[in-house]
């Protein structure tokens, strides 16, 4: 198993992973791009939690993945900072996003492009898992345009599904890849967010299912506590978890915690 591997939530979807051989980065949004696109309209996108950290200071990263292209997963207010701190870094994104991911300041000689079932061999083992966000979609090249990933540190593995709702075959799939820690976001979804464009993730209680049949023995909730038309009360995960039988983790944002 990995030795001394650690979690530090970075607020949203965002995390940086730290073993022993590596740091990585997934889906981190660290600047307020949002709240300045969406300035005045029906979602204003304010961030009810601080920034943790500047993208500049987050140094030694190895690689950074990005789930999709939706800005708070892939932000041009933060990957261009990680770029030019870390000039090493790679970028794994969907290879159906490579024109957002380069237009958002992923460096093209950098990129790593995965779709489906693809995967990616350096310092950590990664492979790409389809999400659906609130339906699996593709581009015009069929390659999927959300996706998770699962990542393996050499000995412990973690799931990462960026945006994703249950899905036919999903846990089949996970079961069969033997994860130790899932996280997935559980801000759930309703017909109102979905009629104004807002796509919805897990509820908290489907992703507890999730892990129990899926064998994962660690779930670290996420996607709570950004915007404030799109969170989940941390008392309900509580409340959810407590009673799920599964080991958790409920992060507070710029905490790290051993796993």
């Amino acid at each position: 198993m990995a030795e001394n591997m650690s979690l530090t939530w970075l607020g949203q979807a965002g995390f940086l992973i730290e073993s022993k051989a590596s740091r990585i980065v997934i889906d981190p949004y660290l600047s307020d791009s949002l709240a300045v696109k969406y300035a005045g309209r029906m979602f204003p996108h304010r961030r009810m939690q601080p920034i943790p950290i500047q993208p500049s200071e987050l140094q030694n990263i190895s690689l950074v993945l990005c789930s999709h292209g939706h800005s708070d997963h892939m932000d041009p207010g933060t990957l261009p900072g990680i770029a030019e701190e870390n000039p090493d870094c790679r970028f794994i994104c969907p290879e159906s996003e490579k024109s957002t991911a380069t237009e958002r300041g992923v460096p093209v000689e950098r990129f790593i492009g995965l779709d489906d079932r693809e995967s990616w061999g350096g310092e950590v083992r990664v492979e790409a898992v389809a999400s659906a966000h609130e339906e699996l979609a593709c581009d015009a090249c069929n390659r999927s345009l959300y996706l998770g990933y699962v990542i393996d540190f050499g000995g412990y593995t973690i799931y990462h599904s960026g945006d994703n709702v249950p899905y036919e075959g999903l846990t089949k799939r996970l079961k069969a890849m033997n994860i130790d820690a899932a996280f997935l976001p559980v801000n759930g979804r309703d017909s109102y967010r979905t009629q104004n464009g807002i796509a919805g993730n897990f509820t908290v209680s489907e992703a507890a299912e999730l892990c129990r049949e899926a064998g994962i023995g660690l779930l670290v909730p996420h996607h709570f506590g950004m915007f404030n038309f799109n969170t989940e009360d941390p008392q309900q995960i509580e409340n959810v978890l407590s009673a799920s039988g599964l080991n958790y983790i409920i992060p507070s944002i710029g905490r790290s915690y051993s796993i």
